[in-house]
């Protein structure tokens, strides 16, 4: 009787432990209006998502929007932002970033120039 009084304390122990470690977390979407093909998708998607305390991310090139939930003690939404921005997209209202936006396929730069390719002349 006495181990499993024993055994009994210890499993209560090991639960209330466990349940001290759940973490914060927090949702968000952000407007990212010229994320609109899926190589800019795959591209955020891959990056951010792997941006320390990210859980989960997805875009959602239709609506341009980007679908974001994070561990709040170990990253912020700006934080999540200027990731966004820093690889050349607009994220709400923090702009791209100039040097990485010129660094995207062409393709990927006239969603936000709002121009189609000129066909070369041969």
């Amino acid at each position: 009787m006495k181990t499993f009084a024993l055994a009994f304390f210890a499993l209560i122990g090991f639960m209330a432990s466990g349940f001290s470690q759940i973490k914060a977390t927090d949702k968000a979407i952000i407007k990212t209006p010229y994320i609109q093909c899926d190589v800019c998708r795959e591209k955020v998607e891959f990056i951010v998502g792997h941006a320390y305390g990210v859980i989960s991310i997805r875009v959602d090139t239709r609506k341009h929007t980007t679908a974001v939930t994070w561990f709040t003690d170990r990253t912020n939404i700006e934080t999540i932002r200027v990731a966004i921005a820093n690889l050349g997209y607009d994220a709400d209202d923090i702009e791209a970033e100039p040097f990485s936006y010129k660094r995207l396929p062409k393709g990927c730069r006239m969603h936000k120039e709002g121009t189609k390719p000129v066909p070369k002349k041969g």
